[in-house]
């Protein structure tokens, strides 16, 4: 009798004992947007709901202070568990990340253009949530369209339909200036994204062959430019009046200053803040070339500290938020985002759930199997914001050439990799 007690409660203490060993409580780090994190936070309750044993505290940071915390955190060690990162800064961290485990998700079931921002050397250290497009489609203003008599919404067949309207909805003041631009393409994003999607659509590149150096003083890069320099040249907008620092492209669009603004479909949400603004449509571009190329950013995922102790349950929970399709359509929808899951887009349910909320956004998935990652870039911000754009910009406003922008632009870029 005494050993059967004995054995009862050496398995008692046993049970204890795992039980104990089987809590876990993870760590998760985002940046501060309200629907974003409320999407997320639905996620961890329904993972913890499933796993009574794991607990995530998940805690949010201003933008700016969480890059400044992650710089600081990850060469210390003292990062969370799981990271919310934006996919074109996860290669600068995979030194510190924690690669995917082999055979934990068949990442074919995501669109190229943002799973490539976490495969890096080809080791995927993350998972995308979401498809960041800046490029392909554009902001139409219903009114300005109806009274410049046409078509609305336009269906622009080839880039000279496209120009016709864009010329057609420009206006100019008595006192010479433009009033409305026809087609506002002269933000700093609009002008970059602008400019890597012709370099792709006119049969070119922007990287070497082992992605080690920039090839923007080419051929392709040339065409492209011209093409920029001849809009301006038309008459559809004047880069001097409306650029990042004046008539930025949002504010010009809901103010009815631009009829057709290029802007990435998160600019739908500012009409909130101009209710007496009318009606609006969100249509495709048509391309330069056969195929409507066009550079994308790796938008936000998750990934995981190489420093967890609990690495395994951290990367089971990337899995299921990001690859779960239930749970990638609910984060979605309340985050106001593109799916970066391909069976979203494809499959007609969940299409017309995420159609339903956003029906803009309905021009916008036909384009997304042909987005390419940018690339992994030494200082993406640096070659967009300080290169790119100034230099594209002096030349729509006619500081320098088309020859000597694409000069700079290129040792310009290249001398970040020094």
């Amino acid at each position: 009798m005494r050993k059967i007690l004995a054995a009862i409660l050496l398995l008692m203490l046993s049970i204890n004992i795992v039980s104990a060993q089987d809590q876990v409580t993870l760590r998760l780090w985002a940046h501060q947007e309200g629907a974003f994190n409320a999407g997320t936070q639905a996620i961890i309750d329904a993972y913890m709901a499933e796993h009574p044993n794991v607990t995530i505290e998940m805690e949010t940071f201003e933008y700016g202070l969480y890059i400044q915390t992650l710089q600081t955190a990850m060469p210390a060690g003292d990062e969370a568990d799981i990271l919310a990162l934006f996919g074109s800064w996860a290669c600068s961290y995979a030194d510190r990340l924690a690669p995917m485990p082999d055979g934990l998700v068949d990442t074919s079931l995501f669109f190229d253009a943002a799973l490539d921002g976490y495969t890096c050397d080809d080791t995927v250290y993350g998972l995308p949530q979401e498809f960041n497009l800046e490029y392909g489609t554009v902001l139409v203003n219903k009114s300005l369209f109806e009274g410049a008599g046409l078509t609305y919404p336009p269906a622009w067949t080839d880039w000279e339909a496209f120009m016709t309207d864009a010329k057609a909805l420009a206006k100019i003041g008595d006192d010479g200036l433009m009033t409305v631009a026809g087609y506002h393409f002269t933000n700093a994003d609009a002008i970059t994204f602008s400019f890597l999607a012709g370099i792709l659509q006119n049969g070119g590149d922007y990287w070497n062959e082992d992605h080690t150096a920039f090839t923007f003083n080419t051929d392709a890069a040339r065409t492209t430019l011209n093409q920029m320099v001849k809009m301006v040249e038309d008459g559809i907008v004047d880069p001097v009046l409306f650029n990042d620092s004046a008539n930025w492209g949002g504010n010009a669009f809901f103010t009815s200053q631009a009829a057709i603004t290029l802007i990435g479909p998160w600019a739908v949400y500012l009409r909130e803040d101009f209710p007496d603004f009318g009606e609006f449509g969100y249509v495709a571009l048509p391309g330069f070339g056969s195929e409507p190329l066009f550079a994308a950013d790796s938008g936000w995922g998750l990934t995981v500290s190489q420093n967890s102790p609990a690495a395994d349950i951290a990367w089971d929970f990337v899995k299921f938020a990001a690859e779960n399709a239930d749970n990638a359509l609910q984060w979605n929808q309340t985050s106001h985002t593109i799916p970066a899951l391909r069976s979203l887009v494809e499959d007609e349910v969940s299409r017309n759930a995420i159609l339903a909320d956003a029906p803009w956004l309905e021009g916008v998935f036909p384009l997304l199997p042909h987005g390419r990652f940018i690339g992994d870039m030494p200082d993406r911000d640096l070659i967009f914001y300080d290169i790119i754009y100034p230099y594209i910009l002096d030349t729509l406003q006619g500081v320098m050439t088309v020859d000597e922008a694409l000069t700079l632009i290129e040792e310009d870029a290249n001398a970040t990799f020094e």
